[in-house]
């Protein structure tokens, strides 16, 4: 059996070495942007793995000529809050150690006034607090920091920012990406990897002409990895450890978790901790039942504040309808109310993120664990 902390699927985490699956031709894709200089966008659904691939492709190029800046905007409420996060993961990634830190804090960042928090590891945790009035000028400083460093030290930098939809968010957003193009456009020596979960406002910032980051970089998704892949790894994962799992069932974690990164492993992870020697299809209901246990808590968070018309939509999509909703039959029978409705429904749940346009014209629920939730466990309990 494998050692304890040698465990077999991960999930939850960024996922490295031997557990991380295939990706090969987006691996090879994101290297070379990052080798030579293009900026590049990736979208991708959660539970996907696009930061396990964003750091995969981080460590195979990070060196003494490429440094790499990782930030993460989830928690940027303000163009502050993003402002002292950028500051902060541009001068961890351009410092060696702490007294360098705060040198190149005062050199390139001189009109403001740097404060440096440290945690209890002085020598890798640490953040960046700015005392300064929010205005353009204090703003362009702080974004011209990795060029300046860059071209001061002679070295390349490539900018990684996770969940960067959150920018749209914002308060006067689109100014302020104005302000974030015009300055990144002309770095020569910086490349930015922007990234993000949110597929409709991830699509609006980069592929909306009106938009300022339209045409910014390589745009790309990050697709799904094949049923083939996906099966061909869960066996070898049970087999490293001393268990069996047969393809068929391996093939049936796939179709359940629709081939998501994360739930594949998550999933696979609570067959295995079932299986005694061989996997049974009881042992992989059993999984099924403690995925949807795991992730209740959030689907009941997601959806406990939707209308009457949000659940319903919901409903119609989980029974087969995936387009036509203002046709009458379907009005009458989900109770949708009047067709004019339909469309507010539709933006409403894209933008909670609930719902994606798999065609232009079709719907499907944007998680398929959430999916099997409602399925199973919200609509199967109410009256036809």
């Amino acid at each position: 059996m494998a050692r304890t902390f040698d465990a077999p699927f991960v999930f939850g985490v960024r996922v490295e070495g031997d557990v991380f699956t295939d990706r090969r031709e987006e691996t090879e894709r994101l290297k070379m942007n990052f080798l030579y200089g293009v900026n590049t966008i990736l979208i991708s659904p959660r539970r996907m793995g696009k930061t396990s691939l964003v750091d995969k492709v981080c460590a195979l190029v990070a060196n003494e000529e490429i440094k790499i800046a990782r930030m993460d905007a989830f928690g940027c409420r303000s163009e502050q809050d993003f402002i002292n996060a950028f500051a902060t993961a541009v001068i961890r990634a351009t410092s060696n150690k702490w007294d360098e830190w705060i040198e190149n804090a005062k050199l390139f960042l001189s009109r403001l006034v740097p404060k440096i928090s440290f945690g209890q590891d002085p020598i890798n945790d640490f953040s960046i607090a700015l005392e300064y009035n929010a205005s353009p000028q204090t703003t362009e400083e702080v974004l011209q920091l990795p060029e300046l460093i860059a071209k001061e030290k002679g070295i390349r930098l490539v900018v990684c920012i996770d969940e960067f939809q959150q920018v749209g968010e914002f308060s006067d957003s689109l100014t302020f990406q104005k302000r974030l193009r015009g300055i990144w456009q002309l770095h020569n020596h910086v490349s930015y990897c922007l990234y993000g979960s949110k597929k409709h406002l991830m699509e609006t910032m980069f592929q909306n002409s009106s938009y300022p980051f339209y045409r910014f970089g390589d745009f790309f998704y990050l697709g799904k990895i094949s049923e083939a892949d996906w099966v061909a790894y869960i066996c070898e994962r049970f087999q490293k450890t001393g268990k069996r799992i047969a393809p068929e069932l391996a093939q049936a974690i796939c179709q359940v978790a629709d081939r998501y990164s994360s739930y594949v492993q998550q999933l696979s992870w609570f067959v295995w901790l079932k299986t005694q020697e061989e996997a049974q299809a009881e042992d992989v209901q059993f999984a099924i039942d403690r995925l949807l246990d795991a992730n209740e808590p959030l689907f009941i968070q997601q959806t406990e504040e939707l209308s009457s018309y949000q659940m319903n939509f919901l409903r119609a999509i989980i029974e087969g309808i995936d387009s036509g909703f203002t046709q009458s039959a379907v009005l009458a029978k989900y109770r949708l109310g009047t067709a004019a409705n339909i469309a507010r429904l539709k933006k409403s749940l894209t933008a909670k993120d609930l719902i994606t346009t798999t065609t232009p014209k079709t719907l499907a629920i944007s998680d398929p664990i959430l999916a099997l939730w409602l399925k199973q466990r919200v609509f199967k309990t109410r009256c036809m």
